[in-house]
């Protein structure tokens, strides 16, 4: 296996899936299958796992991205964010580190047999499970740094629904509504 290529741990939650039609994220730009992966804070092999192939993408691209040196870490964008920083007021990113992750091919989706999902409603923001994912170092138009490239998903378990709304069933459970006829 490849040293800037992680499987998360089986507790990864899914935010802002768009994983079965490609998007153009700004006007113009190219159309890219994407994910928010949600990393538990006490997920600490997970953890470990990325930092060591974010340190192995600055290595691999030290050539071809940063000018045959290592950068300090400060001086580069890095893929791994704190969500109680920068999102204090998402609960679902409460507790979680997060990354981007993205790719112009789609990503293989299985379930916890490995079998196919091709369903829109089965994979969704706010499932759970485990991602693949191959770190890499850029450096485009004086942004420097690495990136989360998207390989595949594994959902394993339902979650809490990130759409923001409500469902049909939540809405007209009430068996008790006021009838006005």
């Amino acid at each position: 296996m490849s040293t800037t290529k992680v499987v998360t741990g089986k507790k990864t939650r899914f935010s802002y899936a768009n994983v079965f039609e490609a998007k153009a994220i700004n006007e113009g730009g190219d159309p890219k299958f994407s994910v928010a992966v949600l990393i538990p804070k006490k997920d600490k092999i997970t953890l470990a796992k990325i930092e060591a192939a974010v340190t192995a993408a600055i290595e691999e691209g030290k050539g071809k991205h940063f000018a045959g040196k290592t950068p300090p870490r400060a001086a580069i964008n890095l893929p791994l964010r704190d969500g109680d920083e920068e999102r204090p007021d998402d609960e679902a990113y409460a507790g979680h580190f997060f990354f981007n992750a993205s790719s112009k091919t789609r990503p293989g989706i299985v379930d916890e047999n490995r079998n196919q999902i091709t369903d829109k409603e089965e994979f969704y923001s706010g499932c759970i499970g485990r991602a693949s994912i191959n770190f890499y170092a850029f450096n485009t138009n004086g942004n420097s740094g690495v990136a989360a490239g998207l390989n595949n998903l594994q959902k394993l378990e339902d979650g809490t629904r990130l759409s923001g709304g409500s469902s049909a069933e939540e809405d007209f459970a009430d068996d008790d509504a006021d009838d006005l006829s």
